[in-house]
């Protein structure tokens, strides 16, 4: 047995299986963009999963038709360090997710894929809509704090504004705290955003009319172990 050369790859086969990956990988982004629960950006983040998916799926493909480049592959990947953090569990998932279709499909699993993609996110499907039928999803208890300096504007003014911002872009928002001292003023709202795209546009909003102002969002359900 040549351990050396690896076994002629199935062109047509391999198209195939990056197609069939192109498509469950781009439903999954599709659902993580319109229904996901992470706070990042998700329409950046999204179009990311059918990329990783192929390159996955490129790469089983090949190391699997040769022993030597399977170990290769173990060699190369020991001495690659990944520095970049995953602050949010969902977005880890998602990866997972999109690196299992990859492997699976590269391994011409492609039955086994498949019906794990389609269990999968029928599981997904039915969790989030008994979550918004039944209202069982927890409450993110979101507060974003803004400090203003006011200069010549007076407090009416900026709060006028601010209120007027939040209104327009957020689901829902509670002034839970107003501070202010003639110079500056702090305001804390609790809320519950549309998109995390709102929660760009109202940092761009304010800054525009603010430049020195500071913003900050803060998820407050897990202090102290609450």
């Amino acid at each position: 047995m040549d351990f050396t050369n690896p076994a002629p790859l199935s062109v047509p086969t391999m198209l195939f299986n990056l197609l069939l990956g192109l498509l469950l990988s781009v439903l999954l982004a599709v659902y993580y963009a319109r229904y996901g629960d992470s706070l990042s950006n998700r329409s950046k983040f999204a179009p990311i999963l059918p990329l990783l998916s192929m390159i996955t799926l490129l790469v089983i493909t090949v190391v699997k038709s040769s022993l030597a480049l399977s170990l290769g592959l173990v060699g190369a990947l020991s001495i690659v360090r990944f520095r970049t953090a995953i602050k949010d569990p969902e977005e880890l998932i998602f990866l997972f997710f999109a690196i299992a279709i990859g492997l699976g499909l590269g391994a011409d699993q492609r039955i086994a894929t498949l019906m794990a993609f389609l269990v999968i996110m029928g599981y997904l499907l039915v969790r989030k809509l008994l979550l918004r039928t039944f209202r069982l999803a927890p409450a993110n208890n979101l507060y974003l704090n803004i400090a203003l300096p006011l200069g010549e504007v007076s407090d009416e003014a900026a709060f006028d504004f601010v209120n007027a911002v939040l209104g327009e872009e957020l689901r829902s928002v509670d002034l839970r705290r107003l501070d202010t001292n003639g110079r500056e003023m702090r305001l804390v709202f609790y809320f519950r955003a549309r998109t995390a795209e709102a929660l760009a546009r109202i940092a761009e909003r304010i800054h525009a009319r603010y430049a020195e102002a500071s913003i900050s969002i803060v998820e407050q359900n897990n202090i102290l172990g609450g």
